[in-house]
């Protein structure tokens, strides 16, 4: 995989200011699911990097989930659409050294790692989730770096009406996949994952207008 550490970008707080605000700073496209979903929309957080690039985000559509004990139950329903600006290696800010690569893998990893964010085993110890969650992540990391291996399967999604090739994993978590939205100047990495929610009927397109998430 491109990237070099399981923590790519710096997430921008969402307490500081508009939520929106970090968003709007972005120089490419934001993707969500498109008007066949029409539940509930809300946004979560970006990632910038240390010049304050904005690197990727998340949006969010169904209930926004909570970490709990107990998952799986009927109101659990959502699905995260991770958006990964494409970038090849560039110089940092400070010109010192050099920024990786994107990639599908970015998504993945990404998207993974969000899923593992909002997971709580009910039989599990309190105490001993952060231990849980570093082995968990670090497995996410390995498995968005071998997008081609046995974990994942493949699946067809449309992305702004076009079909387009997917990685898919399942877990009794949730789901992971991860893609692209093609070519051309404005095209970005897609991840995504979800739980409650089935994979298969989803389509992705770009979001017109974001401030429409920030209910």
């Amino acid at each position: 995989m491109e990237t070099t550490s399981p923590t790519p970008t710096d997430e921008v707080s969402a307490d500081v200011g508009r939520k929106v605000d970090g968003y709007l700073l972005a120089a490419f496209p934001w993707y969500g699911l498109d008007e066949a979903f029409t539940g509930p929309r809300w946004l979560m957080q970006v990632g910038a990097a240390a010049d304050g690039t904005v690197e990727h985000g998340a949006t969010g559509h169904g209930h926004e989930p909570t970490i709990r004990a107990e998952i799986g139950k009927d109101e659990d329903r959502f699905a995260v659409v991770v958006t990964v600006a494409s970038r090849p290696v560039r110089r940092s800010a400070d010109g010192t050294g050099t920024l990786e690569a994107t990639s599908v893998s970015t998504a993945a990893w990404l998207a993974g790692s969000g899923l593992l964010a909002r997971t709580w085993p009910s039989q599990m110890d309190r105490a001993l989730r952060n231990d849980w969650l570093d082995q968990q992540t670090m497995l996410a990391w390995e498995l968005a770096d071998d997008l081609d291996g046995e974990s994942w399967s493949e699946l067809t999604l449309p992305v702004d009406g076009v079909p387009m090739p997917f990685r898919y994993r399942e877990s009794e978590y949730g789901w992971v996949l991860a893609g692209s939205s093609g070519d051309g100047p404005a095209g970005v990495h897609i991840g995504a994952y979800g739980r409650g929610m089935s994979a298969y009927g989803l389509g992705f397109s770009v979001v017109k207008d974001i401030t429409e998430y920030d209910g």
